[in-house]
C-alpha cells in the first residue's frame, strides 16, 4: 500500500478548513510560496492536497449517499426501534422531496465545492512558484482534470451552478448554466489531455491519467442530451476508443477483485481513492453503515453496527439466479467464519430481500451491501475500510461505448468484443446477442454492474425512468432531476437563482 502514501500523507498535513459557499478562501499559511515549495516533491505534496477532498465521497453524509438513496437501488426505511428516521431526512431524498435545509444535500453540495476550492487553490500555487521542472505542466494538468471532476458532479447533481477558476478573485461567483459547464467541461478534458500520464503505473496509482480524463470526457458526452439538448453519442464512443487504444486496462477475471481489500493491483480500475484504515478515517466505513450488529459473527467485526443502509428489494430481482454479481450483496441464511450457521436465540439469523414495513423495518430485513470486501477487526473510530474507492473501471468504459452504440442504431458492432463479452461471462451470465440490446436490459445491466457505485441516478435519468414511481416512492415531477441549491448557499449568495420547483 505503499504507492498510496502521497496523496494520503499530504491530507494530513492540509491546513484549515474551506467553506462550501465561498469558492476563494483564503491561505492558512504564512509561509511565502517562493520559499514553501523548494523541490518538485514540495509541488507534488502540495497537489496531494486536492487530491485528498475526493477521500469523503462515500461517507455516510456526502456525494455517494445523496445520489444512490435517491435511487432505486439503496433506502433507509425507518426501523422498528425508531432509529434511523433521522428527522424524515432519508425519506426526503428518497421520495424526491428534498428540503433545501436537508443535511445530506447540504453535505454533499459542500463536499463537491470544497473539491472545487481545493483545485482552485492548488493550481494558483503551483502556477505561482518559480520553480520549474519537466513534470510541472503535468501536476497543473491533473489538477484542472480533477476540477473538472467535481464541476461534473455539481452541474450533473443541481444543474446552473455557481463558477470560478480563479482562486484570487474575492467576488460571489455568478451562476453559470449547464450549457456553459458542459463546454468548459470538454474543453478543459482536452486542452490538458496531452500533458498527462498515458500509461499508469504505480506513480501514478489515484492520479489523474489520460485514461481517467477520456472517461470522464466519455461521461460529460453521454450526458450532452440531459445538460444541453443535443446528443453528443459518437463524441462519447470516440472518448472511450481512446481509453481502450491505451490497452493499459482490461476486464478482471474475478468481478470482486475490483473491491478486495488489496484492490490496487487492479487493471480494469482506472481512477480510485486511495484509503487507509488510519490515515483516511471516518470516509469508508460502509460495514457499520449497512450491516446488523449479528455480523459480527461471520467478518470479525468490533463494536456496534449502525444497520441503517439496505438494499431496495425489488432491485434484487435485476439479478438472475446464476449472475454472481448479487453476491455484492448479503441475503439469506447468514454463516460464521467457520461456515456454519448463525442462529440467534435459537432464531437463525436471515437477512431477507424483503421489506414488510417502510416505517418499521425488523432488524434482519433488507438484503445488506458486501461489495466491496470487508477486514477483519473493522471497529467505528478506530479504523475503517482499506479498500481503494472506485470510481472509474473499464468496465464502465465498455458499457458506455455499447449504450452510445446502441443509441445509434449501431450496438451490433461491438457485440463480438471480448472483453465486453467476459462482463457478462465473469458474471455467470451468456454475453450479449443483438435482439438483447434494449433501453431496459441496458439500464438493468448498468444497475447489476454498478451497484451501489454511484451511478445509478444519472443512468436512470438518461434513460427516462427517473420519474416513474417505484417501491414506496411516488412519481416525481420533472423538476425533481435536480436537487436544490441548499439554502445556506442561496443565503450567502445573491447571484444564484434556485432550482425549479424548490
Amino acid at each position: 500500500m505503499k504507492i498510496k502514501i502521497i496523496i494520503l500523507i499530504s491530507g494530513i498535513l492540509m491546513i484549515g478548513s474551506l467553506s462550501c459557499t465561498d469558492l476563494t478562501e483564503e491561505v492558512y499559511s504564512d509561509i511565502p510560496l517562493d520559499k514553501f515549495f523548494q523541490t518538485e516533491k514540495d509541488v507534488l505534496m502540495n497537489a496531494g492536497r486536492a487530491y485528498t477532498k475526493l477521500q469523503g465521497y462515500p461517507e455516510e453524509f456526502s456525494l455517494w449517499t445523496l445520489t444512490e438513496m435517491a435511487s432505486d437501488e439503496m433506502v433507509a426505511p425507518g426501523r422498528d426501534d425508531g432509529w434511523v428516521w433521522d428527522n424524515g431526512r432519508w425519506d426526503q431524498i428518497h421520495k424526491h422531496n428534498v428540503s433545501p435545509t436537508n443535511k445530506i444535500l447540504t453535505l454533499a453540495y459542500g463536499y463537491v465545492y470544497e473539491g472545487i476550492s481545493a483545485c482552485n487553490e492548488v493550481l494558483y500555487e503551483t502556477e505561482a512558484t518559480s520553480i520549474s521542472f519537466a513534470g510541472k505542466d503535468k501536476i497543473i494538468a491533473e489538477i484542472k482534470i480533477l476540477r473538472a471532476l467535481f464541476y461534473y458532479w455539481a452541474t450533473d447533481n443541481w444543474g446552473n451552478v455557481p463558477f470560478s477558476i480563479d482562486f484570487t478573485d474575492r467576488t460571489l461567483p455568478e451562476q453559470k448554466d449547464r450549457n456553459f459547464i458542459f463546454n468548459f467541461l470538454v474543453d478543459e478534458i482536452n486542452n490538458n489531455l496531452d500533458k498527462l500520464q498515458k500509461v499508469p503505473d504505480a506513480s501514478y496509482y489515484g492520479r489523474v491519467t489520460q485514461g481517467m480524463a477520456y472517461t470522464l470526457l466519455a461521461k460529460v458526452y453521454m450526458n450532452a442530451l440531459e445538460w444541453t439538448g443535443t446528443a453528443k453519442w459518437q463524441e462519447a464512443i470516440d472518448a472511450c476508443n481512446e481509453v481502450i487504444g491505451i490497452n493499459a486496462y482490461h476486464i478482471e477475471n474475478d468481478f470482486f477483485a475490483n473491491f478486495k481489500v488489496n484492490n490496487e493491483t487492479s487493471v480494469e480500475n482506472i481512477f480510485v481513492i486511495p484509503m487507509h484504515s488510519i490515515y483516511t478515517k471516518d470516509n469508508l466505513y460502509w460495514y457499520t453503515l449497512t450491516l446488523n450488529d449479528a455480523s459480527r459473527a461471520t467478518f470479525e467485526f468490533k463494536g456496534a453496527m449502525w444497520d441503517e443502509f439496505v438494499l431496495e428489494p425489488p432491485f434484487i430481482n435485476l439479478f438472475s439466479a446464476n449472475d454472481i454479481r448479487q453476491k455484492s450483496f448479503l441475503f439469506g441464511q447468514q454463516k460464521d467464519k467457520n461456515g456454519d450457521d448463525i442462529i440467534i436465540d435459537s432464531e437463525p439469523f436471515i437477512y431477507t430481500t424483503t421489506i414488510d414495513n417502510y416505517m418499521s423495518r425488523k432488524k434482519w430485513e433488507g438484503a445488506r451491501c458486501c461489495k466491496y470486501e470487508y477486514q477483519p477487526n473493522l471497529e467505528y473510530y478506530v479504523n475503517d475500510m482499506e479498500n481503494d474507492y472506485v470510481i472509474f473501471r473499464y468496465a464502465d468504459v465498455l458499457l458506455t461505448k455499447l449504450e452510445a452504440l446502441h443509441r445509434l442504431g449501431r450496438a451490433g458492432e461491438m457485440l463480438a468484443d471480448p472483453d465486453l463479452r467476459k462482463i457478462r461471462t465473469r458474471a455467470g451470465v451468456a454475453p450479449y446477442i443483438i435482439s438483447d440490446i434494449t433501453n431496459t436490459e441496458l439500464l438493468n445491466e448498468l444497475g447489476r454492474e454498478f451497484a451501489w457505485e454511484g451511478h445509478r441516478r444519472q443512468d436512470m435519468i438518461r434513460f427516462g425512468v427517473w420519474n416513474n414511481s417505484w417501491w414506496n416512492k411516488p412519481p416525481s415531477e420533472p423538476t425533481d432531476k435536480l436537487f436544490p441549491i441548499p439554502q445556506q448557499v442561496m443565503n450567502a449568495n445573491p447571484n444564484l437563482d434556485q432550482n425549479p420547483g424548490y
